[in-house]
């Protein structure tokens, strides 16, 4: 079978999703140009002009115009959004303002300069994110962007013009966008500039000579063209995919970037976005986590790191190794990893002749079929090698000390053996000592023993005396000895102590997991497991935790915090876990959203279903690494895995009692309808007969007909009453001093017409106590056991009824001979009949008789009788009295 004309898979579901995801959002257009003045605004203004002519409801959320009268004169018809006034440093500035803007809800928003920066303690940092805000809400949004605010574009940008930018947009804005490449040739756009038409003043003169220069333009220039290409040809194979069309697909690239705390790492991950992009290539960024310990500073500049990967659509690893080379080729061959990215820096010649040659070296030596990609630092982003893995912590004082304590009391026991032992048995002593230091301290420590040893030795023992020289051979070995012996032993001790580090690392995370999962598997309610948690995770990062949950059903209560001791957070700290919750995005600290906030707001969610909020407040002085961060994301999955567990254990439990009410709703009707038109029948047919004015006999025999008829309807409807009753709790014995007899002879009476052909016979002995019982209810559940033996026993067959009262328990019990106990069959259950062919019940007699025997605190069981048929026993616990007792 021909399948290389079979379209990817994958690639359609990728294009699916994009669809898909697009007519969830709002869409994005952007007018795309290769500097300021090309016209991009105008030609949003222009395009949003044209969609009001449309009838689209149409609003300008901000639009710069920096004095360009053309561009002034395009506002002119357009609806404009208030912009927020803000006070920042004594400077009184105007912002976009992102919750009118949502308040308001138009159809599309005009949104100039999507690069820029916020003002300071702005809900996002960046009006991007404002955008991204919008799109979520379902708002079309126009916006602009210059190539040189691409993230993977800024640091060329820099380098061909010289300038730094500071402000750039994430390229996946790129690449969900639809992009209007707004194009000026580069001598245009200079008589534009030279004309005022871009910049007034004196900065028109000082743009011309800096950015504005012809060969930065056309380098520009290029640049957008180059964006704006691979964008068309990013459309052109979603375009053939989605179609089928066949083409020559290859196998795909995947690239992978190692970085580290150097700010060099940032330049790298946006090259290899650039190369990744222009090769239609996925890619992966890898961190190696050593058990070197790491400063605060540099465990926030590998989250930056991360987390700029992430937003430029990197899959982010973290692994742990202490062979860094060793580690990124293990995940380079996990993914299928085709390219490697590295940076090349500045070394030290004889610390990479130690390591078997420099980082670069030993991945291109080992590599195998794996292509690598070698990227020059620039000058002054970081002096020395860059580090992959953090640096090794410096052995405290206090190591360097005892092991020179111990180098001075052992060389002051050997002075005093000096003239028993010779100095060869003194270097030996000296070696022993450097290999005990070297069990219990560092490199440093060990190297200082040694060298106190080594010179102690030559200076103390070796002849002539007192002074360093040294006269023969084996003694200098010897002397080169100690220090070889302290560089082996210490590199090993270091190797093992950073090993036992990492593994004791990565044994708290896994156990911090492991008892984060047991918690809240151990706990009985929601609630108690909000509470472990809460606790678990302040354990774990010495922090202040909540858990903020929205209750199923709640309205006016909202995100209910636990522990509940911590209702009392700031308006501030409701505010951000409200966004987070609304959003399902992370908020706070050390995000980009609301980042003034104490703590870090991350959403409880599974796929697109936000459950609640997990407040986490770090001191001020701590950092979050990326680990960390994941470990947090971590602990919110598996509370929103538990939070979905018990809402699907809800739906089960209810959709089990909606399928036991449309079963008992069945059986009602079914029995209901044949116990009520069987009556009617008879009181209708007897009705028709007794118009027709029939003869006396007859007559008498069809007002029977109907009072029979008529007896049924009452015992069904009576049935349906005592049920509803017995379930709804509101049957209270009122308890009486009652005779057995009485009691017994009363449900006789009342089923009379069930026991008609029976030989009902009375066992009761003589001088029976009274009994405290509501009459009323024991007497109907003594007459639903009888009238249940008369339907179920044969003519002229017996039935007993009998009854006594010892130690304060009485037992009535009624025995019949009919077909016995039906096999697995529930009869004391609602609407349950043992024998169907027998007519004259729905099913609820014994399930009364039961009910109101368990509401005296008694109880009633059914059991095979001897001879043949059933015995029903009621058995309660009753306040017994002899007649004279109550008598007044």
């Amino acid at each position: 079978m021909e399948t290389h004309d079979r379209p990817d898979p994958d690639a359609l579901l990728a294009s699916i999703h994009r669809e898909s995801s697009k007519q969830r959002r709002g869409r994005l257009r952007i007018f795309f140009g290769m500097a300021p003045g090309v016209g991009k605004t105008y030609a949003m203004l222009a395009a949003g002009k044209q969609r009001l002519a449309e009838g689209i409801d149409v609003v300008v959320g901000v639009v710069e115009t920096h004095g360009r009268s053309e561009t002034g004169a395009m506002l002119a018809g357009l609806p404009i959004l208030a912009r927020r006034q803000v006070d920042y440093r004594g400077i009184h500035l105007e912002e976009f303002d992102l919750d009118a803007a949502l308040a308001r809800r138009p159809a599309l928003i005009l949104i100039d300069e999507l690069a820029h920066s916020n003002v300071v303690g702005s809900r996002h940092p960046k009006r991007y994110q404002d955008v991204l805000e919008l799109l979520d809400a379902g708002i079309d949004v126009y916006s602009t962007v210059n190539v040189q605010h691409l993230a993977s574009r800024a640091d060329i940008v820099s380098q061909i013009t010289g300038i730094a930018v500071r402000e750039t947009v994430p390229d996946s804005l790129i690449e969900m966008a639809d992009v209007d490449l707004v194009d000026l040739p580069p001598e245009q756009l200079r008589a534009r500039l030279a004309e005022g038409k871009v910049y007034l003043g004196d900065r028109a003169a000082v743009a011309s000579d800096h950015f504005f220069r012809p060969g930065n333009l056309t380098a520009l220039r290029e640049m957008a063209l180059r964006v704006t290409a691979e964008r068309v040809d990013q459309e052109l194979r979603d375009f053939m995919r989605s179609q089928q069309i066949s083409g020559p697909w290859k196998a795909a690239e995947r690239l992978l970037v190692a970085v580290s705390p150097s700010p060099f790492s940032a330049r790298l991950v946006r090259w290899t976005r650039r190369t990744a992009a222009a090769l239609d290539a996925s890619w992966i960024v890898v961190h190696v986590e050593s058990s070197r310990a790491v400063s605060e500073a540099e465990k926030a500049r590998v989250t930056q790191n991360l987390e700029l990967a992430r937003e430029l659509g990197a899959e982010v690893i973290t692994t742990t190794g202490d062979d860094v080379v060793e580690s990124l080729l293990r995940v380079a061959r996990q993914n299928n990893v085709t390219q490697i990215v590295l940076g090349k820096s500045p070394g030290h010649p004889w610390s990479d002749f130690l390591r078997g040659g420099s980082l670069v070296d030993r991945v291109v030596r080992n590599c195998g079929d794996i292509d690598v990609y070698v990227v020059r630092a620039e000058s002054g982003t970081e002096s020395g090698r860059q580090r992959l893995v953090s640096p090794a912590t410096r052995p405290p004082l206090a190591e360097y000390l005892h092991a020179t304590l111990a180098v001075v009391g052992i060389v002051t026991g050997c002075l005093l053996l000096r003239t028993t032992v010779g100095y060869s048995a003194v270097s030996l002593v000296l070696l022993a000592t450097v290999l005990v230091c070297g069990l219990y301290f560092g490199r440093g420590p060990v190297l200082l023993a040694a060298a106190l040893s080594a010179v102690a030795w030559n200076f103390l023992f070796i002849p002539p005396l007192y002074t360093f020289h040294i006269a023969e051979v084996h003694d200098t070995l010897t002397f080169g000895l100690f220090f070889v012996v302290a560089l082996v032993v210490g590199s090993l001790t270091e190797r093992l102590k950073r090993s036992e580090r990492a593994e004791r690392h990565r044994e708290e995370r896994a156990t911090a997991l492991y008892r984060f999962i047991e918690t809240l598997a151990t706990s009985a309610t929601l609630e108690d497991a909000f509470v472990a948690a809460a606790r678990h995770i302040n354990a774990v990062f010495h922090a202040d935790s909540t858990v903020l949950f929205e209750p199923t059903g709640a309205t006016d209560e909202g995100l209910v915090p636990y522990p509940l001791s911590l209702a009392a957070m700031s308006d501030r700290d409701r505010a951000v876990a409200a966004w987070a919750y609304s959003n399902g995005r992370a908020a706070g600290r050390f995000t980009d959203t609301l980042g003034e906030a104490d703590a870090i707001f991350l959403p409880i969610k599974r796929l697109k279903v936000t459950f609640g909020v997990l407040r986490v407040a770090i001191p001020k002085n701590a950092a979050l690494s990326f680990s960390e961060r994941q470990l947090l994301e971590t602990f919110a999955d598996q509370l929103a895995a538990v939070i979905e567990r018990d809402r699907l254990a809800q739906a089960v439990q209810m959709t089990r009692l909606s399928e036991e009410a449309d079963r008992l709703r069945s059986t009602l009707l079914d029995c209901v309808s044949h116990e009520l038109k069987t009556p009617l029948a008879a009181v209708a047919a007897a009705s028709e007969g007794l118009a027709a004015a029939p003869p006396p006999s007859t007559a008498q025999a069809l007002v029977d007909e109907i009072r029979e008829g008529v007896r049924r309807l009452h015992r069904v409807i009576n049935g349906l009453l005592d049920m509803t009753r017995l379930e709804t709790g509101i049957v209270r014995p009122q308890r009486e001093w009652c005779e057995i007899r009485e009691l017994v002879e009363s449900a006789i009476e009342d089923e009379t017409v069930a026991l008609r052909g029976r030989d009902v016979t009375v066992e009761i002995p003589p001088n029976l106590p009274l009994v405290k019982v509501d009459f009323s209810l024991l007497s109907q559940a003594l007459g639903k056991l009888l009238g249940n033996s008369g339907v179920h026993s044969p003519v002229g067959q017996p039935v007993r009824v009998s009854a006594d009262v010892r130690g304060g328990e009485l037992t009535l019990a009624v025995t019949d001979r009919g077909a016995g106990l039906p096999d697995g069959v529930p009869i004391f259950e609602k609407f349950t009949r043992g024998d169907p062919a027998h007519t004259g019940g729905i099913g609820l007699g014994l399930s009364i008789a039961r009910g109101f025997v368990e509401a005296h605190g008694g109880s009633l069981r059914a059991e095979a009788a001897s001879g043949g048929g059933v015995a029903f026993v009621i058995s309660l616990p009753v306040e017994t009295s002899h007649l004279a007792e109550v008598t007044p």
